[in-house]
């Protein structure tokens, strides 16, 4: 046979023969529809019948002539002809579709058809897929109503995972609005400006700020410290959710997308062009809005706030507690004493509304003068006295009793206790003023002289231990000294505080005014009142130890005047 027999009988072999297409999808044509199938035939005169149930009731029928996708099951059907399906070509097409929009990250249709544990079922074309109920919007869906308004509705979808082995499809409708407002903000940040305008309404209120939505597409913040040039607590004073707001672009970084707004920003700023009648020596009314340990923040004008220091809410020297005469709200009126609008510095007095009580204090306070105060403090070394709000003096130790050494104020005052004094020194320009308590009553060193006079025995109570000696306590609350060589017994014990000796004056410090006191070692120690025969004639006793201490809280006066009374008898 020739090479040309054998190419023409090639050709009319594969003319005739049937393709083999088997397990593929072809394009056939329709040739007939009858009630209950179509005949479609895919070339090579090759036919098959594929059951007219295999398209959908609101799909258009059939017609000759009409192109079809069909899936060739055999090239041998039992009944003769091809064995065709047009449901598992469909089926096979739309999984190709399925899988080329995850592999080329692009959207595909399908309608919501029910409702499924954990979100909805979603055909597309034929295909099965599952919508997780957290995927369906940006907005998490709150009710049921919500769920149901979905069914039946065609959207367009993201395939986010494929299982070909168990034909399972899950895919999301939030991925796809996420990734279109991500352009959209995009677009906007590409066209934002530093100044820029723009209308809002409040998406959420926070203790920092609001959130302002920006047209649907993407949110800004403007922090508590822009919404107003006035003192803002908390967000809510001002806006709620829903309102419309308009507010200026303060900053924004395109990386991030994070947009910061300004609200106050639309107004001009107060300290700026501040009142006419807000100036230094103008008296005005504010309201308090911070009340702290160093003074009180006044709001004056909205915007514009002034510290009160605490120094200057009295002419009292002692600092007040603030909180307990000041609320947040109060209103109250003080003294412009500083104003700097360019550094946006304001501070106000409240005791300058008066007059420095210190201007008369002179004339009010001559020397030697006796007026009552109030003793407010002390310290080691002495008490503070108030005579007036803003006059304020200082009694020395020494200075509180002539009668008896004083270690500290509280063995003779107490704080909040109204006692007279006489001044003694008073500097106006320093605003000093020397008090004197027991300059209330006569010196009586004389009549202790007389009393306490060198060579006399005395009974006294150890009241102090030191390694120097001893202080003890004598009659009318007078002190006398007792070295250490002079306090011990015959035996070298030391006594213990509390106990009752017997003394003898060995002599006067008239410059320190000190009795020095010697032990007499031959009488044993006692306590009481209760005499014994070894006493010496003569011997001043000692009164018990509370009264003593009793007596000393009440001044010299009665001691004075024991000694006074005693002197009186011996004369």
């Amino acid at each position: 046979m020739s090479a040309t027999s054998e190419v023409d009988l090639k050709q009319l072999y594969e003319a005739y023969s049937p393709p083999r297409i088997q397990n593929a999808i072809v394009k056939g044509r329709v040739v007939a529809v009858d009630k209950n199938e179509v005949l479609i035939s895919i070339g090579h005169k090759a036919e098959g019948r594929v059951p007219l149930s295999e398209w959908a009731p609101d799909e258009p029928p059939p017609t000759p002539g009409q192109e079809i996708e069909v899936y060739v099951e055999s090239l041998e059907a039992r009944e003769g002809g091809v064995r065709l399906s047009r449901r598992l070509a469909h089926s096979l097409r739309t999984w190709q579709q399925i899988q080329e929009a995850l592999q080329n990250d692009t959207p595909i249709e399908g309608v919501i058809r029910r409702r499924t544990k954990g979100g909805f079922v979603v055909d597309i074309s034929g295909i099965e897929a599952f919508l997780p109920g957290s995927q369906v919007d940006i907005k998490p869906l709150r009710s049921s109503e919500s769920y149901d308004e979905l069914l039946g509705r065609r959207m367009r979808f993201k395939v986010v995972k494929i299982n070909p082995a168990q034909h399972n499809v899950v895919v999301s409708h939030k991925a796809l609005l996420e990734e279109e407002l991500l352009r959209q903000k995009e677009r906007i940040l590409n066209v934002l400006e530093r100044g820029q305008v723009l209308e809002g309404t409040v998406k959420n209120v926070a203790s920092f700020g609001i959130f302002v939505d920006l047209g649907g597409v993407m949110d800004g913040l403007v922090h508590v410290s822009d919404l107003s040039w006035g003192r803002v607590s908390h967000p809510e004073e001002l806006y709620k959710v829903g309102d419309k707001v308009q507010v200026v672009v303060l900053d924004y970084d395109t990386e991030t997308q994070r947009v910061t707004l300004g609200i106050k920003q639309l107004q001009p700023n107060p300290w700026e062009a501040p009142p006419a009648w807000l100036k230094i020596g103008e008296v005005v009314e504010g309201t308090i809005v911070a009340v702290a340990d160093y003074g009180l923040t006044v709001e004056v004008v909205p915007g514009i706030e002034g510290l009160i220091p605490v120094f200057e809410l009295s002419w009292s020297a002692t600092p007040i507690e603030v909180a307990k005469h000041y609320k947040v709200g109060e209103k109250l009126k003080a003294k412009v004493i500083q104003f700097e609008p360019e550094s946006q510095r304001l501070t106000l007095s409240v005791k300058q509304l008066s007059p420095d009580p210190w201007l008369h204090a002179a004339e009010k306070y001559p020397v030697g003068s006796t007026h009552k105060g109030i003793v407010r403090n002390y310290t080691t070394i002495g008490a503070f006295i108030e005579l007036e709000p803003g006059i304020e003096g200082f009694i020395n130790v020494r200075d509180l009793s002539w009668i008896r050494r004083v270690r500290h104020p509280s063995e003779v005052l107490e704080r909040g206790q109204e006692i007279e004094v006489v001044v003694l020194e008073i500097d106006p320009d320093h605003k000093r003023l020397r008090l004197g308590y027991k300059q209330l009553s006569e010196d009586p060193w004389e009549m202790i002289r007389s009393v306490f006079q060198p060579e006399t025995f005395h009974e006294g109570i150890v009241a102090r231990v030191t390694d120097a000696g001893a202080q003890v306590e004598l009659a009318f609350g007078v002190e006398g000294f007792c070295p250490m060589h002079y306090l011990k017994s015959a035996s070298g014990e030391t006594p213990k505080e509390g106990e009752t000796l017997l003394f003898k004056v060995t002599e006067l410090d008239e410059q320190n005014r000190t009795i020095v006191l010697a032990r007499v070692t031959d009488r044993p120690a006692r306590k009481g009142r209760k005499k014994t025969e070894e006493t010496p004639e003569g011997t001043v006793p000692v009164e018990p130890r509370t009264r003593v201490a009793s007596r000393q809280k009440l001044g010299d006066l009665e001691a004075i005047a024991q000694l006074k009374a005693l002197l009186s008898q011996k004369e």
